[in-house]
């Protein structure tokens, strides 16, 4: 933790992000996985399938972008390369399937992110959702979720990179230095918002998608992490 004082008092914005912030997430992808390899277990043991398919994944995030739809559409390329065409129809039918079973998945909230949501609206800080994704589902969840009235405007982003931010805060007509982000990654959440002279705040998440890790420590001074939403509480008084 930085032990250099923080002062907050000019945050105009305070944004979270949705996945693995506001809601859970990434369980229902690492499960999804873990059905996918059982399914093509006749072909490649768990490991080198887990592979293969974030090989996958990333070979089409730049044309599908991110989110459960580009997901089950890596599933079914994957399936048909690993089996090089020969996978059946009721695995392609199972596995779309599973990314539906994954839309539809009810909206489980973080511990204690509610409470934090509710203590911010008493403020005079406007309250956004900044994440990645597709657009319909995540305005789906959010709706699902019951958080929806908590925030002023919802942004889905093709991209966390600092010119995506920049663009944000500039439809939010403010400066980086009264921009707060909360997230769950270092690499899509915290890292751009320091680079561009924002605040960010990490509550990590027990699972992370290996494309969201880095492999050094943070120090900034207008960083901080916590362990759970609730910790922020006393500094965000």
């Amino acid at each position: 933790m930085n032990d250099q004082p923080l002062s907050l008092q000019s945050i105009k914005a305070i944004a979270f992000d949705a996945d693995d912030t506001l809601w859970i997430n990434e369980t229902f992808f690492r499960d999804a996985e873990d059905q996918f390899c059982a399914l093509l277990s006749d072909y490649l043991p768990y490991e080198e399938c887990q592979k293969r398919l974030f090989e996958m994944e990333m070979r089409n995030l730049p044309l599908y972008g991110y989110g459960i739809k580009p997901f089950a559409l890596s599933l079914i390329e994957a399936a048909i390369e690993i089996t090089e065409g020969a996978v059946t129809l009721e695995v392609i039918q199972a596995l779309i399937d599973l990314g539906k079973e994954m839309l539809n998945a009810p909206v489980e909230l973080i511990d204690g992110i509610e409470v934090v949501l509710q203590h911010l609206t008493e403020k005079n800080i406007r309250l956004v959702v900044a994440t990645k994704g597709d657009l319909l589902d995540q305005e789906r969840k959010l709706q699902r979720s019951g958080l929806a009235p908590y925030f002023h405007h919802i942004e889905v982003m093709s991209d966390k990179q600092p010119k995506n931010y920049k663009e944000l805060i500039a439809h939010l007509d403010i400066a980086p230095e009264q921009f707060l982000m909360v997230g769950n990654s270092l690499k899509s959440d915290i890292i751009p918002v320091l680079e561009i002279g924002g605040t960010a705040f990490h509550i990590p998440f027990h699972t992370t998608w290996i494309h969201e890790q880095i492999d050094y420590e943070i120090e900034h001074q207008k960083f901080r992490s916590f362990e759970k939403a609730s910790d922020m509480l006393p500094l965000l008084a």
